[in-house]
C-alpha cells in the first residue's frame, strides 16, 4: 500500500442522525485516528485493506448502533477525482500533523539547548520526548503514503534523544572534539561550490549551530587562533587521499549516520567528477547547486541555501533507510 496510489478505495457513506452532536463528533475523530479522508460530506476514504476494512466496520456498528446508517463499499474512481489527488488529501492530512509535531519538538529543542550543561533538567524532559515519539507512531501508522515530512520528524526527535543522553551520531573513537571547535570562524575559499557547501552544512548540523563563515581569496589562509580551515591548503579539514572534505568531515563527525553517509557518496561524485558511488539522485543535486550558484553570487547566501538544500536531502536519504 505504502507510496503508490491503489486501483480501488474502500469508501464509507454515512447518515448521522443531528443530535446529539457529541455523537457526530466522537465518529468524526474515530475517523481521524484510523487515517480516513472526507472526500465529500459524510464520505471518507481509506486505501484497500484487511485492517482498513476492519476499522471501518468497527465505525460502521458504531454508527449504525448510535442510531445512523452507514454503508462501506469499494469503488474504483473514474471522473471527477483522480487517486492521484486522494492520495494528496491523504499527505496533506499527515503532512498537518507531521508539522505539529515538528513545531513542539523544535520549542523543546530550544529549551533542551539552553539546559545542556544541567542533566538533571535534561533527564526530566525525557518523558516529553518519548510523548513525542509516540505522537510519531501513531501518525506513521496511518501514513499510507509515505509523506516527505515523515524524514523531518524523524530526524529531529532523534537530535532532541541525543540532547538528553548525550549521544553524538560519532564514533566513539573520533579524535576530535566538537565542543573545542564551537564558537569558531571557519574559513574556506570564496565561489564556494558543493564540496564547500556540503561542509558549511555539516558543520552547522553536527558541530555548531551558531558557527560562522569567512571566505578568502586563493587557496591559503594564515588562520587566527579562533579560526580553522576547510576546503583548502593546509586547512585543518581538506581533501584526504581519494576522499573529498565532506567525506573527511562525515568520517569525523557523523561516520556512523548512513543517512549522512550516502550524502557524502553524492558530493564525492559531483566534486571529483567521477561515477565511483553512482547514485541516482547525483545529477539532479547537482543541478540544483549549481542553479544555486548561477542566481547567486555572495557566498553567504550561497551556502544559506546550500544548507536548505542539503537539509532536505539528508531528510530524504534517513527517510529511506
Amino acid at each position: 500500500m505504502k507510496g503508490k496510489p491503489p486501483d480501488n478505495w474502500l469508501l464509507l457513506i454515512h447518515q448521522i442522525p443531528p443530535k446529539p452532536n457529541a455523537f457526530r463528533v466522537k465518529i468524526w475523530r474515530r475517523l481521524q485516528q484510523i487515517g480516513a479522508v472526507s472526500i465529500k460530506q459524510s464520505v471518507y476514504a481509506m486505501p484497500v485493506s484487511e485492517d482498513s476494512r476492519e476499522d471501518l466496520g468497527w465505525i460502521l456498528k458504531e454508527i449504525v448502533d448510535g442510531g445512523g446508517d452507514a454503508s462501506i463499499l469499494e469503488a474504483r474512481f473514474l471522473e471527477g477525482l483522480t487517486d492521484q489527488q486522494i492520495v494528496a488529501l491523504f499527505q496533506n492530512a499527515r503532512k498537518t500533523d507531521y508539522e505539529k509535531i515538528i513545531s513542539d519538538a523544535a520549542l523543546l529543542k530550544s529549551d533542551l539547548t539552553s539546559i545542556q550543561n544541567d542533566d538533571t533538567l535534561l533527564q526530566k524532559k525525557a518523558p516529553v520526548v518519548s510523548r513525542l515519539k509516540t505522537r510519531l507512531k501513531e501518525i506513521a501508522s496511518v501514513d499510507f503514503f509515505n509523506t516527505p515530512e515523515r524524514g523531518s520528524v524523524d530526524i529531529l526527535l532523534k537530535d532532541l534523544s541525543n540532547m538528553i543522553t548525550g549521544t553524538r551520531r560519532t564514533s566513539a573513537s573520533s579524535d576530535t572534539d566538537s565542543a573545542k571547535l564551537k564558537g569558531k570562524t571557519w574559513v574556506t575559499r570564496q565561489n564556494i561550490f558543493v564540496d564547500r557547501m556540503a561542509c558549511g552544512w555539516l558543520i552547522k548540523k553536527f558541530v555548531d549551530p551558531g558557527a560562522k563563515f569567512l571566505f578568502v581569496p586563493g587557496n591559503a589562509h594564515s588562520p587566527e587562533p579562533d579560526e580553522i580551515r576547510f576546503d583548502m591548503n593546509g586547512g585543518e579539514f581538506t581533501h584526504e587521499g581519494d576522499k573529498c572534505s565532506f567525506e573527511v568531515m562525515v568520517g569525523k563527525f557523523c561516520n556512523q549516520d548512513r543517512a549522512a553517509t550516502l550524502l557524502a557518496e553524492v558530493v564525492h561524485d559531483i566534486d571529483l567528477k567521477e561515477s565511483k558511488f553512482g547514485h541516482s539522485e547525483t545529477e539532479g543535486l547537482k543541478a540544483l547547486l549549481t542553479g544555486i550558484t548561477a542566481c547567486e553570487t555572495d557566498d553567504y547566501e550561497r551556502i544559506e541555501q546550500g544548507i536548505s538544500m542539503f537539509d532536505h536531502m539528508y531528510a530524504f536519504f534517513h527517510r529511506n533507510l
